[in-house]
């Protein structure tokens, strides 16, 4: 059985980790299916206040003098809880690439997290979000490869909402993409954003890159993306995040 300690004892010696945040919070589980194989591929931690609050309500206290603590004590944290909850797939953490100052001396905390709570390495997934501004794109890339070199799995998210978009993925090449929400909503009704998709997922085949659909509120949704062999998919219509829980999805009804 694995043996709890607190963040702070985890993260002593990680430099900055020391900063006081002045906030708690904790995280909300989202399962994200693999239809092909008609089970759960993983969860992805969504960041909640303690009483449930909104991610917003977390984000907004993230500065400039607190976003490296707090990126480091989100990884420890939600390793800590998938542990708690005895989570055997896929945990997907958002990490935040302005807070990444040195890829090797940043993982430390995550390392010694996995090792202490018993959680494996090679089902940890960093996603980066496209729709945050990378203030150095050759800096982001420098700490995805060093997270594949790792066993990381390495995932790109709310592909084609952001900043960045096709020149961000010149620039590396994720395992992951994962397609923004708002490409998905009613693409089955929308002639232009399935051109687009289209076109994204053939892409992605070339670059061996597996797609992940996200937001997913209706059958007719699923039932497209299916279509196209996209087998990843998460959202509402599977199941909304569970507050330190991770919810099950009855794959028998798909």
């Amino acid at each position: 059985m694995a043996t709890y300690f607190p963040i702070e004892d985890i993260m002593t010696g990680c430099g900055k980790c020391h900063a006081e945040l002045g906030f708690d919070f904790t995280f909300a589980f989202q399962p994200i299916v693999d239809m092909e194989k008609r089970d759960i591929f993983g969860y992805e931690a969504l960041v909640r206040g303690t009483n449930q609050a909104s991610a917003w309500s977390v984000l907004q206290q993230v500065n400039d003098q607190n976003r490296y603590a707090f990126d480091q004590a989100c990884r420890v944290k939600a390793i800590e809880l998938a542990s708690q909850l005895k989570l055997d797939r896929m945990l997907s953490i958002n990490f935040l690439p302005n807070a990444v100052y040195e890829p090797a001396h940043c993982i430390r905390s995550t390392l010694d997290a996995a090792k202490r709570f018993e959680f494996p390495t090679e089902r940890i997934m960093f996603e980066i979000t496209e729709s945050e501004q990378v203030a150095d794109v050759k800096h982001l890339t420098k700490i995805f490869e060093y997270y594949q070199a790792q066993g990381f799995t390495t995932a790109l998210d709310d592909f084609g909402a952001g900043h960045a978009g096709l020149n961000m993925l010149a620039s590396f090449v994720p395992h992951l993409l994962k397609i923004d929400m708002e490409l998905v909503r009613d693409i089955d009704k929308n002639s232009v954003k399935q051109v687009i998709v289209e076109s994204l997922i053939q892409m992605c085949k070339k670059l061996r890159v597996r797609v992940l659909a996200e937001g997913l509120e209706t059958r007719e949704e699923v039932e497209y993306f299916r279509s196209l062999g996209v087998t990843l998919m998460q959202g509402y219509y599977f199941a909304k995040p569970g507050f330190e829980c991770l919810p099950q999805v009855d794959m028998r009804c798909f």
